[in-house]
């Protein structure tokens, strides 16, 4: 009998015919950068279960920016880390707070940077958790109004898009009023519209925006990482409500979802390589057992060719750096080539 007709190897033969045929290609201009703001200045500390990420001051961040921006990263996501805490979070929305202050330095600085703003409470209360606590459980409604005076604050401080990430319902539409009421009806939302209750979230709540819940847990509101089809419904509330962009959280370990919701909605897409998704790559680097920069760029190619437009990640910028080094090399290869 003979061969097949069909010889799909011939295409993969060497990287420049298996780049030609290449169906998804990262870019660093779809990459957002997360970003740590804390008071004082020269401060530049690294968080240690995120190697490569620091607590920074803001003369720092506008320098963290600034090379973010030349390596071609259009956007950070900027999270704050006060110096105090209290019951009704009121670090989170006061107009000199921590976030506040690292958006007109970073909109001064660097006025071409996308600056998003991350939208919760946990940061700033004293308890860890995203809103008001009534009788040991998070009050939905009465912390939309918290959630809303957050955004606006951030509007009004120059972010370029806001982030609620706290999973209340109804707080799209809270925050949507409030700033079209405000005259920022121009502002998108990019909302965390599917989040699942994760221990992969530890890394960052520990260390990165050291949140730590004094009791209870997350699971009445960020969603079961077991169901898919309420992942949905709650993307499409986030939708109806005025949601700009949608996201998925955690990105790695929810690759159907990712895929499920692009092809469902059609809306521009952002998916969260969260900070322990990180980590397990990074720590099983250290102990040599894979190579780091390769796993990287398997696990952020897997992303989107899951769909994401969007992808947040604390890798942005040493993926950035190789992406620029082939970019480089194709264009030398190129000129050689005339």
């Amino acid at each position: 009998m003979a061969f097949p007709a069909q010889r799909p190897r011939r295409l993969r033969q060497n990287e420049a015919l298996r780049g030609l045929v290449r169906e998804n290609h990262l870019s660093a201009g779809r990459f957002i950068l997360p970003l740590f703001a804390v008071p004082g200045s020269n401060i530049r500390q690294e968080i240690s279960a995120l190697s490569g990420n620091y607590h920074l001051s803001l003369d720092c961040l506008v320098e963290e920016a600034l090379a973010a921006r030349d390596l071609g990263i259009p956007a950070v996501l900027l999270f704050g880390v006060p110096e105090a805490k209290d019951e009704q979070a009121s670090g989170a929305y006061a107009p000199y707070g921590i976030v506040q202050e690292a958006v007109r330095a970073l909109k001064k600085m660097v006025p071409d940077l996308i600056v998003i703003t991350d939208v919760c409470g946990c940061e700033y209360t004293a308890n860890g958790h995203c809103g008001f606590i009534k009788n040991g459980y998070l009050d939905n409604d009465s912390s939309l109004d918290l959630i809303a005076q957050i955004a606006l604050s951030h509007a009004e401080a120059g972010s370029d898009m806001v982030a609620p990430a706290c999973m209340l319902d109804g707080q799209i539409q809270a925050i949507r009023r409030l700033l079209d009421t405000n005259s920022f009806q121009n502002l998108p939302i990019m909302a965390y519209s599917a989040k699942f209750a994760s221990k992969l979230y530890d890394p960052f709540f520990k260390e990165g925006t050291q949140s730590t819940l004094a009791f209870g847990d997350k699971r009445t509101h960020q969603m079961d990482f077991s169901n898919s089809d309420e992942a949905m419904r709650e993307i499409a509330l986030d939708i109806d409500e005025g949601a700009d962009i949608v996201m998925v959280k955690p990105a790695l370990f929810c690759l159907d979802i990712v895929s499920r919701a692009k092809r469902e909605f059609h809306m521009p897409l952002a998916a969260y390589n969260v900070s322990g998704e990180y980590a397990m790559i990074d720590a099983a680097a250290r102990l040599g057992r894979i190579d780091r920069d390769a796993i990287m760029m398997e696990a952020l190619t897997a992303i989107r060719r899951a769909g994401a437009d969007l992808i947040i990640t604390y890798f942005a910028k040493r993926a950035a750096e190789l992406l620029e080094g082939r970019a480089s090399r194709s264009a030398h290869a190129e000129l050689l080539h005339v």
